[in-house]
Order: C-alpha cells, then sequence, then structure tokens
C-alpha cells in the first residue's frame, strides 16, 4: 500500500547575529592546528632572526649656517618673504646627482661583488668564521668548492662592459695562484685573466685588485648602469634637518659593509663641503667683478660733488648749516644711502632674477616705501632759505656718495677674501661612524613576536574561514528545523575509526574476519547511542504496516553502513532475528564489513540465480543474518522495482523480527526512493559537519515526490566540541559501565 507522504514545515530561521562564544568554541576545537602554524612561524621568524645578513646605519652631522645679509653684504630683501629654512635647499644639493655621482665614481660604488654562499645558511656560517678567524680563509665544506664558506674577498678596480651586459649577474670563478675567469649568465667566457693584471678583449675590461678565495670559488659580479646606482644610493641616503629651522642636518645610510657606508658617507659629506665651498667663491668672484665695475663711476660722482660744494662755499664766503638744516640733511642721507644700497641690488637681481621673482618685487617695494619718505621731506627742504637749500643739496650729496664709496670698498675687500678662501656656510660636526655592537636590521625580538603573530592571525583566519565555508550542520536542533526528529545522536568513534584503518591497509581484505564494532567493542559510546536508537525504533515502528526498516542519506560518506550493521547486530542482542539486506547494488560493501564475499547476494536473487536458503549468510551475532549485494547489475533500479523484489520482502518479512535495508545516497541515484515505497520506517542518517542543511532539504523532498515518508533522521559522527560546549548547545556523553573497583 502507498503511504501517504506528510508536508514537512521547513523552518527558516536566518540567525544573523556572530556567535561569538561559538567562535573561540572553534578555535579551542582547532587549538593543535593553531599551536602548528603558529609554532612554525615563530621558529622561521627565530631562524631568520638569527640566519639574516646584519644591516649597518652609518651616521654623521652637518651644520648649515644661514646667511644673514646677500652676497653684496646689503641687507636680505627676501627675508621679508618668511623664506624657508636653508636646510631644505641643502638637502636637495646632498641628494643630487652631482655630488652622488662624484662619489659613486671615485668609489666605485656601481661595481657590486659578492660571494657565492650556500643557500639559507651558508653566509651565516662564513659571518662566524670571519669574526673568530680574522684574515684567514676557511676550507670548503662538504667538498663544494663553488661555495664560500668565510673570509672571502674580491676588489675590483676597473670594470667595464658592453652594454648588453650591464646590471646582468656575471659569474667570477677563482682558480689557482691568483688566476680567474669571467662568464656571463649564459656561462659563456668573458674574460680570462690575474689578479693584478688589466684585460681588455672584445669590450670588456677589467682588472682585479684583490681576491681571496679557494679555487674554484664563484663570485657574483654586477656592473650597475651609472644613473640606475644614483637613483639606488638617492633612495638609500636618508638627509633630513634634525629640529625645525635648525640648520642642523643628519645623513645615514644603511649597508651589510660598514666600512662601506662610513667611507660612502664621508665622501658624501666631503664633496657636499668642498661644493659649498666653492659655490660661495663664485658667487664672490661675481659679486666682485660686479662691484670693481661700479666704484670707478661711485668714486667720479662723489669728486664732481665735493667740487660743486666747494665752489658753492668759496662762492657764498663759507655759509654755514643750521641746526634745522642740518636734522633735515641726517634724514635725507640716510634715505637717500638706503636708496642708493637698494639700487646697487637691484643692478645684481637683473642678472639672477626676473622682475616677476617674489625677491625682486619686495625690492622694488621698499624702494618705493623710502621714495615715499623722501617726498615728504621736500616739503620742509622748500621752507628753507634758498642758500640753505642750496647748500643742503650739495652736503647731501657729498655725504651720501662718501658713505656709499666707503661702503663698496669695504666690501670689496671682503668679497676678494672670500673668493680666495676655503670656508663655506656648512661645517661638519660629525663624520661617519658605524654602532658595530648593534645593527638596525634584522631586530632580532621584534622579528620573532611580528612573525609569531602573524602566524597566529592567519592560523586564526584559516579555522574562522574554514568554519564559514562549512555548511555542515553541528547540532540535532538545526535538522528538527525540518520537521525531522533525530531518533539519535551518534559520537565519533575512534576505535572504528582505527578498525577502518587496520581494513585499509590489509593485504588481504577478503580472508579478513568481522569485527563489527558492536561484537568487538560492545560498551563504545557510539553503540551505547545505537542501543538508544533500538529503543526509539522499537516505539517508532509500532505504528508501521510491516517490519522493513529503510536507512538511507542524502551524500555517501555519512555512514549509513556503520550504522545499518552495527544496529542490526545490536537489535539482534536484544533477543529479536534480524536480517541485514545490503540494497546498494552499485558500490555495497557491508560484506566487506562482516566478512564475506559479495556472490550469491540481493542482484543474484533478484534474477532467479540463486535461492534465498543460499543468499542468507549467518554472521558472528547470534539472530542477526545478512543478504550481500551480489553482483553488480547494469540496471539496479529496474531490478528493485520488478515484482521479485517485493515478493522477496514479503517471504523474509515473516522469517524475521526485523529486516533492514541499506540503500544508496537519495540524491545521487533513485533507489532508496524505491525501497522506501515498501518499508515501512524510513531513516535517513546526516553527518556532523558534512551534511548541509540544503542537502537535508532536498533528501525529504525528493523522498515525498517518491511518496515516501522520513519516520526521522540520526545524527552521526558526532565529536565533543568546545564550541559546543561555549555555544549555543552543549552535547555531553557519558561512559558508564562496571570497573573492577566498583565505581
Amino acid at each position: 500500500m502507498q503511504q501517504q507522504a506528510p508536508i514537512i514545515q521547513v523552518k527558516n530561521d536566518e540567525n544573523d547575529e556572530i556567535d561569538l562564544l561559538g567562535l573561540i568554541g572553534s578555535l579551542i576545537d582547532h587549538r593543535w592546528l593553531i599551536a602548528a602554524i603558529t609554532g612554525t612561524f615563530m621558529v622561521v621568524g627565530i631562524a631568520y632572526a638569527f640566519l639574516a645578513v646584519p644591516i649597518y646605519q652609518a651616521t654623521a652631522m652637518l651644520q648649515v649656517e644661514a646667511k644673514k645679509n646677500d652676497v653684496l653684504g646689503f641687507s636680505d630683501v627676501s627675508s621679508m618673504l618668511g623664506k624657508e629654512s636653508p636646510s631644505a635647499t641643502e638637502i636637495e644639493l646632498i641628494k643630487s646627482r652631482s655630488i652622488i655621482g662624484k662619489t659613486i665614481d671615485d668609489l666605485k660604488l656601481d661595481i657590486i661583488t659578492e660571494p657565492n654562499y650556500f643557500p639559507v645558511f651558508g653566509e651565516f656560517l662564513a659571518r662566524k668564521f670571519r669574526s673568530s678567524n680574522p684574515g684567514q680563509l676557511s676550507p670548503a665544506l662538504f667538498g663544494l668548492n663553488s661555495f664560500a664558506w668565510g673570509g672571502e674577498t674580491l676588489k675590483i678596480f676597473k670594470l667595464e662592459l658592453p652594454d648588453d651586459q650591464l646590471g646582468k649577474n656575471l659569474t667570477l670563478v677563482a682558480g689557482e695562484s691568483g688566476s680567474f675567469t669571467l662568464f656571463d649568465e649564459d656561462d659563456n667566457v668573458l674574460a680570462v685573466s690575474e689578479v693584478g693584471k688589466d684585460f681588455d678583449q672584445h669590450g670588456v675590461k677589467i682588472q682585479v685588485e684583490e681576491m681571496r678565495g679557494n679555487p674554484g670559488t664563484q663570485f657574483w659580479v654586477t656592473r650597475n648602469p651609472r644613473l640606475t646606482t644614483i637613483l639606488d644610493y638617492q633612495d638609500a641616503l636618508d638627509v633630513a634637518e634634525r629640529g625645525k629651522d635648525s640648520g642642523i642636518i643628519g645623513l645615514s645610510l644603511e649597508s651589510k659593509d660598514p666600512s662601506l657606508a662610513i667611507l660612502t658617507l664621508n665622501k658624501v659629506t666631503d664633496l657636499y663641503v668642498l661644493q659649498n665651498v666653492e659655490r660661495t667663491s663664485a658667487e664672490a668672484a661675481q659679486s666682485l667683478e660686479f662691484l670693481k665695475k661700479q666704484l670707478p663711476q661711485v668714486r667720479k660722482d662723489l669728486d664732481r660733488a665735493g667740487d660743486a660744494l666747494n665752489k658753492y662755499q668759496i662762492r657764498q664766503k663759507s655759509i654755514d648749516i643750521t641746526l634745522e638744516t642740518k636734522a633735515i640733511l641726517d634724514q635725507i642721507v640716510s634715505i637717500d644711502t638706503s636708496i642708493s644700497e637698494l639700487k646697487l641690488q637691484q643692478a645684481e637681481m637683473d642678472r639672477k632674477f626676473t622682475p616677476q621673482h617674489p625677491a625682486y618685487r619686495a625690492l622694488l617695494s621698499q624702494l618705493a616705501e623710502l621714495n615715499e619718505k623722501k617726498n615728504g621731506l621736500a616739503t620742509k627742504v622748500e621752507n628753507l632759505p634758498a642758500t640753505q637749500q642750496e647748500l643742503l643739496s650739495l652736503t647731501r650729496d657729498v655725504e651720501v656718495g662718501t658713505a656709499i664709496y666707503t661702503q663698496l670698498l669695504n666690501k670689496s675687500q671682503e668679497l676678494d677674501v672670500m673668493r680666495a678662501g676655503t670656508v663655506g656656510n656648512v661645517h661638519v660636526i660629525d663624520t661617519a661612524d658605524v654602532n658595530l655592537r648593534k645593527p638596525v636590521k634584522p631586530k632580532r625580538l621584534l622579528v620573532v613576536v611580528v612573525a609569531t603573530l602573524a602566524g597566529a592571525f592567519i592560523a586564526i583566519s584559516i579555522v574562522l574561514v574554514r568554519r564559514s565555508l562549512n555548511r555542515g550542520l553541528e547540532n540535532p536542533e538545526s535538522i528538527e528545523q525540518f520537521g525531522l526528529p533525530v531518533y539519535a545522536s551518534i559520537p565519533f568513534s575512534i576505535l572504528q575509526k582505527t578498525e577502518e584503518d587496520k581494513f585499509s591497509r590489509s593485504a588481504d581484505r577478503s580472508s579478513r574476519k568481522a569485527s563489527l564494532l558492536a561484537l568487538s567493542h560492545p560498551t563504545d559510546l557510539s553503540i551505547e547511542a545505537l542501543r538508544s536508537l533500538r529503543t526509539s525504533l522499537h516505539f517508532a515502528m509500532l505504528e508501521s504496516n510491516n517490519n522493513r526498516l529503510m536507512i538511507s542519506g542524502p551524500s555517501p560518506q555519512v555512514g549509513k553502513t556503520f550504522v545499518s550493521a552495527n544496529l542490526a547486530a545490536v537489535i539482534a542482542q536484544s533477543g529479536l532475528r534480524v536480517l541485514l539486506i545490503d540494497g546498494d547494488m552499485r558500490k555495497g560493501y557491508l560484506h566487506k564489513v562482516l566478512g564475506c564475499t559479495e556472490k550469491d547476494g540481493l542482484s543474484d536473487l533478484l534474477i532467479k540465480r540463486c535461492d534465498l536458503a543460499k543468499a542468507i549468510r549467518k554472521t558472528a551475532s547470534e539472530n542477526f543474518d545478512f543478504i550481500s549485494r551480489g553482483e553488480i547489475p547494469p540496471n539496479p533500479s529496474e531490478l528493485l522495482m520488478h515484482q521479485n523484489f517485493t515478493d522477496l520482502l514479503d517471504s523474509v518479512g515473516s522469517l524475521y523480527d526485523l529486516v533492514i535495508i541499506d540503500t544508496p545516497p537519495i540524491l545521487a541515484v533513485t533507489d532508496a526512493a524505491i525501497v522506501g515505497r515498501q518499508s515501512g520506517t524510513s531513516l535517513i542518517v546526516t553527518r556532523s559537519g558534512l551534511t548541509s542543511a540544503r542537502e537535508i532539504d532536498l533528501t525529504v523532498k525528493r523522498f515525498a515526490q517518491n511518496g515516501t515518508s522520513v519516520k526521522g533522521a540520526i545524527f552521526n559522527g558526532v565529536q565533543k566540541k568546545a564550541s559546543d560546549k561555549y555555544g549555543y548547545t552543549n552535547y555531553g556523553y557519558y561512559h558508564y559501565q562496571y570497573t573492577s573497583d566498583g565505581a
């Protein structure tokens, strides 16, 4: 009789809240994975901290004195513009291509040589040997002559290469008695020569100044393009002002070779100071030339003004200036002197700036202000007597001319001294030096801490990502949301896993005796859970129209075979006669679990190849019989739909108290739906962490579409997790059995 499939109410409660305690529990569950990844990163960090090449920092300090006056010695008109600290300009000059390029040329920094160390720890061993055996050469370890093991040195005095070889890693191999061979990246010979000799052939020029190494030792040699090296050192050189507007400039350079860092930094500072002196001397020479051109004209103007004053006094018979005229004269002389100074600066600026330059415009603004003051004094001059006005004008010309001429003479002498001098406005405060006891990199403690934290972060991320991507249900309540009662939660059995591993490693599986967990370890927690299922089934099948129990599942690997076989054994132990049928005629392996052959099984019965008496096999458990799957047929579904299958079930139903049929996954094939229509009770097996909610939903719908009602579910493979303890639900399992001490 066809059963009426009930309507399943699916409850969709989407909880968007973050289960913080559940997340913490998941982290506790995977604590060993997190510890392993974190420990690996920590070990790698420690190894790097001790094996990495130490980087040293050379530092130097300069002082830049601000120029309070311009080169001519007059007041600095541009100061009113709020001009930035001169250190900003000097910093750019220090890092200019002229300074860095000259340093590279003098020290040959574009030629890079490095011994070929053994990977990972070779350079560490070489450093240790060199520090404990200065001046000595380490013998080749492990017979590996091509690697450097300590004490190797290579200094190249000259290296010129064709353009296509610039920037490429060349290999120099040391030979006997100071000889060497230079190879390109394709192992083509570029040069064969000796230390101290000049080699010049085919566009390759090389002269090795010093070489220390065992015969066969390899050195990496690279000649970088000059501009590339300049740009690299501009990035590596750190130049900054120490304190705002302090004029103190700090320089630093990091390198794994402290002596080279000191040499490079001292060279940069020396070249910069020399350039500053030369620049100051050149400016002084230009200004001196300008003043020499102005002095004759100023002298003529002064002589002419003096003659005019003398003639006027003689003609007027020595008229003296009154006190009022004297006061006005002093003011006019001061203003005219300042105007004359500014005009001289204007003439100098005409050679350097355009009229739109801020400094030039500031000078014109100051000239306009002085002319305005001068025009204001003109009114007072007009109120004086005519003789006093004339005398004031002539006296003013003489005094102004004298002041300007005297100032120009003094400045000419100062500029002459500056032109011939060797002092600029830059001074070296501290020459380059390196703290050899404290390299700046690697910071060992920081490296280890960062590596450990990075490992912990990555490990936790992996665990959380795996948790978010795992759609498998973790608790029975999630299954019950689909209207399916959970008849049993079967804990994961370590003993069963051990038995399966032994079976998979067995050389002759066909001869292996049956080892059901219910028989070999009847006190295992999973078997206790199956006994609870036995009790639940007793009441669940009271209203069934037959004694057939079908067990299926959504997908493979959920544990259907484990549940079917051990449930049959547990029920048989209660005194009921149980027949277990392997209904998976495609991939069934119950015969392997029970230690027998698959021949003369279900498929053979359905095609009348054997009779029922021959197909039924006894097992190691009393009251427990078994029918294997038989030979794999080409049409399993058609065989199950045949009347022979119905007749078989009717026959065995009268011979046994319970018939259990293990079927294939319903989402894979339709066999379970066919068997379910002829079974009074149908259960599905789900696995914790593997079976998703969508699979259960599709399973229930698939059975309902075929007229089969799923009685309930078995939640298999439940593992005790901290996430359950700290999450919404806690599923505990208790071991309760007799012990020798009576506990």
